[in-house]
């Protein structure tokens, strides 16, 4: 059977494969390439594929390819070939990109619980393998001592034995510094200044406070229902309650968050010259105090107060908290929202001395896993050579690494038969945690083969994983888990089964029908601005463009970027903004239309008009490396917005002082629809008035 290559395949062959990418990102009209060798690509290959509109080589191995609106579906695609799956830099980003896409799915346009739960993820993910480390050496005194070898529980250690345990109980303590550091990076601070504010609170001065018989004006009372000791300090005549702050997570937290608003307020009032010194200076003799006296205390009040509440619930409820658990697991993690959950447990570690959490969640990762081994053993059936190096791969990080995603991102989120059998699995494997009491955890681990020893009842633990893993791959090899079409279609493209043309051509006539049916008159139009325009078509009809900002218009050949320069993405005009450095540039939208791309970097937007032209404003040059800092957007894709509604408001001084042009590109992308397009002024043009005028053909 003849198979046509589709044009992501051709461009990904254009550019040498996947092994020769090692870093693929995309704008609003750009797949932008970093390649290991850029010579062996041919411009003129490139440009031959359908759907690219300009090939544009840059400095070193950099490499550009002009795909205009559609540029974010030739992105995805690409990504999702097999053979950037299998090699190639950019494929581990794929798990990221799903993750942000399932997040802004999950939670629409709502910004600030959007921004709350990326900076709990991004606070936590890089110490992912700095945690699976410690896990696997937990989980080994745990096996020694549940041989007879060593007893971790004596109170006089051999030197040997309290060196092992320094070397993982090292990340926990410290991980309030880690989180710090990692928080102050995704809030744009320097992350060296949030640590070292984190980091006063564990030093051994400020833990010496906690003894008086070391530090004057400290007065100790013993807690004797929680068998603890509270300390209060006398501090600049102000009571300071001292805290064990070794291993808190909320403590960092909520302080970068407090940071990042007092260092980018220093950052404004204090010549830049000086900076360097006063800006970190002023906040550390702002927060360390702050941090001390209300911060602190607060961030561990918040942590014991979340563990105390799902103590509750696991105490007045156990059944119904081990089933809900593992069942919110696999919703959770897609999403990047489960850190929170593991927040809490390693607060509970540091409060309760135990976590009760973790059990129950074990049962997921296993349900998890047996799902993956059900998958394999279809791959190996059906002698599907892709899957089954994708499902061994995820079965063996999951059984002895204890990670999920590669077995969700890899497998379960592209098949949409598995979650319920998997849940299946979940909630058989909580029922029996319940039932048997709970499952209690010595120390924060990920839940793999080699971490079982850490459980208490061990047996009981063992048991609801082993129900999990094979309720799961049970469900899953019984029923499958494609639709017949899949797998008919999967087995077809492994060369098992031939398809039967004749039923591919009925299937795609009654997809099509079923299509046309279900769509409304205008919906094409309305949502993506293309079929018949309402006006400018009209045979002879002028049509203006209006300048969406105020400045110095300049002829297009003169943009300092060649993909606009040569007019590959479409002919207009260039504008070079007007005001000073400490102003604001507004970006408007200049007549009523829907937006069409509208990057979470703000630096383009891509407008179907209701006149039927298609225009795209790019806010500066290469300003998609600032990632939206300095650009405050106000429209998200898919908008409807009307003439002079604001699109973004961007900080000139921001992008100035990062060195990017901010020479304004508005263009028609839709050029090939029409007779012409002319730039309708000179000199300085002001919001609103008149920039380009597009002309329709006449009747033929």
């Amino acid at each position: 059977m003849a198979t046509t290559t589709s044009a992501p395949e051709m461009i990904l062959d254009a550019v040498g494969g996947a092994e020769n990418i090692t870093h693929l990102t995309h704008c609003a009209t750009r797949l932008r390439f970093e390649l290991v060798d850029a010579s062996v690509v041919d411009k003129a290959t490139v440009e031959a594929i359908p759907g690219v509109m300009g090939a544009v080589p840059q400095s070193g191995d950099r490499y550009q390819i002009v795909i205009g609106g559609a540029v974010q579906g030739v992105y995805d695609e690409i990504m999702n070939l097999p053979a950037m799956k299998s090699g190639g830099a950019s494929s581990r980003q794929a798990d990221a990109d799903v993750k942000a896409a399932a997040r802004a799915k999950a939670r629409g346009k709502n910004a600030l619980v959007d921004a709350f739960f990326e900076y709990l993820s991004d606070s936590f993910r890089p110490l992912l393998p700095v945690l699976l480390g410690t896990s696997l050496i937990i989980a080994g005194e745990a096996v020694l001592e549940a041989l007879g070898y060593i007893d971790t529980r004596a109170e006089i250690k051999p030197a040997s034995l309290a060196f092992v345990d320094a070397m993982f109980r090292s990340v926990f303590y410290f991980l309030p510094i880690m989180v710090a550091y990692n928080a102050s990076k995704k809030l744009n601070i320097d992350p060296w200044v949030g640590t070292a504010v984190m980091a006063a609170l564990l030093t051994p001065n400020f833990i010496a406070m906690s003894d008086p018989e070391l530090t004057r004006n400290v007065t100790c009372t013993v807690n004797q229902t929680l068998d603890t000791q509270m300390c209060t300090a006398n501090v600049f005549g102000l009571p300071m309650q001292l805290q064990d702050y070794g291993g808190q997570v909320f403590v960092p937290l909520m302080m970068v968050a407090v940071l990042a608003v007092v260092y980018k307020q220093l950052v404004k009032i204090i010549p830049s010259n000086v900076q360097m010194v006063f800006v970190p200076f002023l906040s550390f003799v702002i927060m360390m105090p702050v941090t001390a006296f209300l911060i602190g205390p607060l961030g561990v009040w918040v942590g014991t107060a979340l563990g105390t509440g799902l103590a509750w619930l696991n105490s007045t409820a156990p059944i119904i908290f081990a089933i809900i658990i593992p069942l919110l697991y696999p919703f959770l993690v897609p999403l990047g929202l489960h850190w929170p959950l593991n927040a809490i447990m390693i607060a509970n570690i540091n409060t309760l001395g135990y976590d009760f959490i973790q059990g129950p969640m074990g049962t997921w990762n296993f349900a998890c896993f047996g799902a993956t081994a059900a998958v394999l053993l279809w791959a190996v059936r059906d002698r599907d050579k892709e899957m089954r190096q994708t499902a061994t791969g995820a079965l063996a990080a999951g059984l002895f690494g204890g990670i999920s995603e590669p077995s969700l991102y890899g497998i379960h989120l592209r098949f949409k038969r598995i979650y319920p059998l998997m849940l299946v699995g979940c909630a058989v494997g909580g029922l029996i945690v319940g039932l048997g009491g709970g499952v209690d955890a010595s120390t924060f681990a990920f839940t793999s083969l080699l971490t079982i020893p850490i459980f208490s009842p061990m047996a009981l633990y063992a048991i609801a994983i082993a129900a999990a893993f094979g309720t799961s791959f049970g469900l899953i090899a019984v029923f499958g888990y494609r639709t017949k079409e899949e797998r008919a279609e999967a087995l077809a493209a492994a060369g098992v089964v031939e398809a039967d043309p004749a039923e591919t051509a009925a299937d795609l006539a009654l997809e099509k029908q079923a299509a046309a049916a279900s769509a409304q008159p205008g919906d094409a139009q309305e949502k993506t601005g293309q079929g018949q325009p309402k006006s400018a078509l009209v045979p002879g009809t002028v049509t203006e463009i209006v300048s969406p900002l105020s400045g110095a218009v300049i002829p297009l050949d003169q943009v300092a970027d060649p993909v606009f320069s040569t007019g590959a993405v479409g002919p207009g005009a260039g504008i070079e903004p007007e005001g000073d450095s400490d102003k604001h540039i507004v970006v408007t939208a200049p007549a009523a239309g829907t937006i069409l791309v509208a990057p979470e970097s703000g630096h383009a937007y891509g407008i179907a008009l209701d006149s039927g032209v298609e225009i795209l404003i790019h806010v500066g040059l290469d300003t998609v490396n600032l990632e939206g800092k300095g650009f405050d957007v106000k429209v998200s894709q898919g908008d409807r917005v009307e003439a002079g509604a604001e699109l973004v408001r961007v900080d000139r001084a921001v992008v100035e002082e990062a060195g990017y042009p901010l020479t304004t590109p508005v263009l028609v992308t839709n050029a090939a629809s029409f007779a012409s397009v002319d730039v309708a002024t000179e000199g300085e043009v002001a919001t609103g008035a008149a920039l380009l005028r597009v002309t329709a053909p006449d009747k033929n």
